[in-house]
């Protein structure tokens, strides 16, 4: 793998946020691990600073079925970070400012139903938080550094009731029935703050709920993409049945780790033929670019 390596720092000065440059641009973007990026001929690393401090790595910029795509390694390439510890303000916000506009994001998740085993594929449409502190929002009224021209945020909800792009969603199911594995349409994906993971009973409490998969890190990945207006779909791998579904010891880091690694290179594939089948920027028309309609946001976005 050939890497180029760009800095990109707004124009802080006068609090702004221009475009990126030619070299540092891509239209999509998908968070998660090297693996992911790794095996392309000619990647672009950029480095982005955000009003949030540092997202959790440099962007990783390529081609992928002629799309230019911005991969994030979601803890860092060296998986330094756990998951309540990751900025994914700065994360988001760092995709934007390249010119993302669709995010793609693989997680690896446990099962919460027997069916749902090692290697299921799932494409969730819903998702409940369970987490605790991590910040969530970009408009909380607190006002920006200095050094970005100190904004101050305006309150706004945004509407999430379908918190995954519909368009997204419908690219990823074909994507991965294309390559001969059939996904999961639907469920609910639960985020829980980690990074240990859940006791029998709060296991089967998630399952009683009628919930599907549970997660770390999809919360608040798909509201702040939202507030963005980016469209998020996320694509989760099934690597262990949850501790309330299974007897023994429980989930242990080792078998997941093992069954991703399993796994990757098929969802790898998967992600680069949706990639490729993701609508251009400018034909996007669903309920994502509609977030901020009629508002003042009272800050400029990237």
């Amino acid at each position: 793998m050939a890497t180029h390596r760009t800095d990109r720092t707004a124009d802080r000065t006068a609090g702004g946020t221009p475009g990126p440059a030619a070299d540092s641009f891509a239209d999509i973007g998908v968070i998660g691990g090297s693996g992911f990026y790794s095996f392309l001929d000619d990647v672009t690393e950029v480095s982005v600073d955000t009003p949030y401090g540092s997202p959790s790595d440099s962007l990783f910029l390529g081609e992928v079925a002629g799309r230019r795509v911005a991969f994030l390694p979601r803890h860092g390439r060296d998986h330094r970070l756990p998951p309540h510890r990751i900025n994914y303000r700065a994360n988001l916000w760092a995709l934007r400012s390249v010119g993302v506009r669709q995010v793609l994001g693989p997680c690896a998740v446990g099962g919460l139903r027997e069916e749902y085993g090692p290697g299921t594929l799932v494409v969730p449409d819903q998702l409940v938080d369970r987490t605790k502190t991590r910040a969530q929002s970009y408009f909380d009224g607190e006002p920006l550094p200095e050094a970005w021209g100190g904004a101050v945020p305006r309150v706004v909800h945004v509407t999430f009731a379908d918190p995954y792009c519909p368009d997204g969603r419908r690219v990823a199911l074909k994507a991965a029935r294309g390559r001969s594995w059939e996904p999961v349409d639907g469920g609910t994906m639960v985020v829980v703050e980690g990074p240990r993971f859940s006791t029998r009973a709060e296991s089967r409490w998630h399952a009683a709920a009628g919930w599907s998969v549970v997660g770390m890190t999809g919360h608040p990945e798909a509201v702040l993409a939202r507030e963005l207006g980016l469209c998020y779909t996320s694509l989760a791998l099934v690597t262990d049945l949850d501790a309330g579904a299974e007897t023994g010891d429980g989930v242990s880091h080792n078998e997941v780790l093992r069954v991703f690694g399993e796994n990757v290179g098929r969802l790898r594939d998967v992600l680069f033929d949706a990639v490729g089948a993701l609508p251009a920027t400018v034909d996007r028309d669903c309920l994502c670019t509609r977030a901020h309609e009629g508002w003042d946001l009272g800050i400029e976005l990237p």
